[in-house]
Parts: C-alpha cells; structure tokens; sequence
C-alpha cells in the first residue's frame, strides 16, 4: 500500500459577506484522498483532533477510502487555514498552527507504519514544524533503504520565516528521499532566479533519484538521477481554481509508479523517458482536473481514464 504521512487539517475558505465556509485539507490528507480516489490502497497516519473539525477531516478520509487504522485521535485542537483566492483563483494561506494536533507525534504512533507500506510519501507542515518534524525524519531515515520515500516540501512562507532558515531544513527531507516533486513557486522562493535544470540537478546530487517540477500553466520538468529529462505541457482547462491541484498531481505520480511497480529503492534513477513520460501525463491531468472546480477535490479513477479519452492524442 502507500502510507500518507503529515497534517489533515480545516481550510477555512472566504465565501460571501463575512462568512468561512470549513473543507478538509491539508496536502498530505489531499494526496491520500487523491490516491484512494484512484483506486489505490491508501493509508493516512494523521493525528485527528478529538472536536468537531476532526471529526469532519475524519469522516472525510473515510468517505474517500482511506484507511485511518494508524490514524491516532489527539487531545490537541484541529490546526487551521484561512485560504484566500486572487483574481486567478491561486490561494494564499493564513495558518493557526500553535499546539494544534498535527505536530504532537509520538515515536509510539509513528511506530504505526503498515507493514505493507510499498511507498511512503512525506512532507508540507508536518515535516518541518516542531516537535514532530524530527520524529518523522527518523522515520524516514528508519524505512529509506526498503520503502520508496517521497517527499513535498509544499512551501508557505508566512511559517517558514526566510529562504535562509528554510533551505536546510526542505534540504535535509530532500537527500532522505528518492522521489522528491516541488513547484516552481517553491523553488522560485528557495533559490531565487536559479535555472529549474539546475536547481534539479543540486537536489538530485544530494540523494534522491527523480525530481520533478511543476510549473502550472508551463508544465512539467524532470530529471533522473542519470541525467534523463522530461519536459511536458500542461493540459489545456478553465480555470477554477489551483487548491489541492499540487497534491493531485502527488497522488497520481504515486498511483503511477505503483502501477508500474516502481517502488524498490534504486528504480527510478535509472527509469525510462516513455515510462516517465506516460506517469506525469496521468498526473498532469489529475491535477488539471482538479483545477477545474472549486476546492481541493481530486478526480477518480473513473474521472481520469473518461478525461484522458477525450484528448486530442489519445
């Protein structure tokens, strides 16, 4: 199965007048949303709040398939997302994040980790925000040389403080995992005007074996270990909104190297441009399906393979 690891948290969206209106969300909870509704076996370890926002977050994962078993329910508030859209529907976040639940881990809940566990995907705030973020790097480092790790670093600015304070820590989560897929938001924010192809080959040096690069309207980049790169467009769409389109893009890469069986350490510095190429076009169209209406609401399998015959190539 794949393993979600990291925060399930309470997007609170701006509707009309004063009003909020609460979503599950989160980008780990998204990416195991997103890979349950794809048909993949999916686990999320999460600490959900024992109040109402958990219960929603709770029912919201289980509605979608995804196991909770390792999902252990926490005594510390539900953390919170003010999301505010612009005129292009890209979101910002205001985050209320002090004491709340995701960050409390336990090496006795960590300890949790299916057995099963084919993939093992990481990152956002959970894998930089004290006192948990150091609980799930010895996790990492604990599974890394049997169990494909990927990693997010989904940055937000307003927690991460300065590029300078950041870039160790996003760094650090790199070089423990095999699979690491980013933004060129993040990377713009991270290392400023650097060339993608470069700042790719520097994270490649330092451990992993496939780094991607999503680039929104620009598409894709990727480059293998080996020195193979990919570059893709993105789907032509109407534009609702970006929420969640990142972590659809998580969970159909994922559901992707599962498909192919390329979940063994070692496998993808070394993987194929045709078996490249064929993965991010599934996960460019998942997130570009997601980005066609309003919140973070992944496609299902069903979803996807009916999009996918409607393109011009297929």
């Amino acid at each position: 199965m794949i393993t979600v690891v990291g925060e399930a948290l309470i997007d609170l969206v701006g509707a009309e007048g004063s009003r909020f209106d609460a979503h599950p969300g989160g980008s780990p909870l998204n990416v195991a949303v997103g890979l349950a509704r794809l048909g993949q076996p999916t686990t999320m370890m999460a600490r959900l709040a024992d109040d109402a926002f958990g219960r929603i977050l709770r029912k919201h994962a289980t509605d979608n398939g995804v196991d909770l078993s390792a999902a252990p329910v926490a005594a510390e508030p539900t953390t919170l997302a003010v999301v505010s859209l612009d005129a292009l529907g890209r979101a910002s976040y205001d985050f209320y994040v002090q004491g709340t639940a995701d960050w409390q881990w336990t090496d006795a809940e960590l300890a949790a980790v299916p057995a099963a566990t084919q993939i093992l995907h990481t990152g956002s705030l959970a894998a930089w925000t004290d006192p948990g973020q150091e609980r799930i790097a010895a996790l990492v480092a604990r599974l890394r040389d049997s169990t494909l790790i990927s990693y997010d670093p989904n940055i937000r600015p307003r927690l991460l403080g300065s590029p300078e304070l950041a870039r160790p820590m996003v760094e650090r989560s790199v070089a423990a995992a095999h699979v690491v897929k980013t933004s060129d938001e993040d990377l713009a924010w991270l290392y400023g005007d650097s060339p993608v192809a470069d700042v790719a080959a520097r994270l490649l040096a330092s451990g992993p074996e496939l780094v991607i690069v999503t680039r929104g309207g620009d598409g894709v980049f990727a480059m293998t270990r080996a020195g193979c790169v990919v570059q893709r467009p993105s789907v032509p769409i109407s534009i609702v909104d970006t929420v969640g389109a990142g972590d659809a893009f998580s969970a159909g890469l994922l559901a992707g190297l599962r498909e192919r069986k390329l979940t063994q350490p070692g496998a993808l510095a070394t993987v194929d441009a045709a078996s490249l190429t064929a993965i991010l076009d599934t996960a460019g169209l998942a997130a570009a399906l997601t980005c066609e209406r309003a919140g973070a609401k992944p496609p299902t399998r069903a979803e996807l393979d009916a999009a996918r015959d409607r393109l011009p190539d297929s």
